[in-house]
């Protein structure tokens, strides 16, 4: 059975790191392109960043670009996301998701499946 689990979610203070991280199982993750997503309370979910399935490329939503990074280690099946210089605005809870595809992909409804979530709320 194909899943996806996140963790590494935490309450911090602004401007400070968290890396999360997704591990998969059950199918073949070097197959897969993967994006973070995240949703706010009352907001809609929102693409964070994606990378191909070979990590030769990447995409970043303008909002954390300088500030996030997302990277994978095909061979111990987990794929990280790691946040810097963190804002209140980042307060979200922050999915993985998968695709059996080449590219990247930014719009949620492409993914084929998701993992269940990790809190990450930033305050002081």
């Amino acid at each position: 059975q194909a899943q996806l689990v996140e963790s590494g979610g935490d309450l911090v203070q602004p401007g400070g790191s968290l890396r999360l991280s997704c591990a998969a199982s059950g199918f073949d993750l070097d197959s897969y392109s993967i994006g973070w997503f995240r949703q706010a309370p009352g907001k809609e979910r929102e693409v964070v960043a994606c990378i191909t399935s070979d990590s030769s490329n990447t995409y970043y939503v303008d909002s954390v670009k300088g500030r996030f990074s997302i990277s994978r280690d095909n061979r111990k099946n987990m794929v990280y996301l790691q946040m810097d210089s963190l804002q209140p605005e980042d307060t979200a809870v922050y999915y993985c998701a998968a695709k059996r595809a080449l590219g990247v992909w930014t719009k949620a409804h492409f993914y084929d499946f998701w993992g269940q979530g990790t809190q990450v709320t930033i305050s002081s």
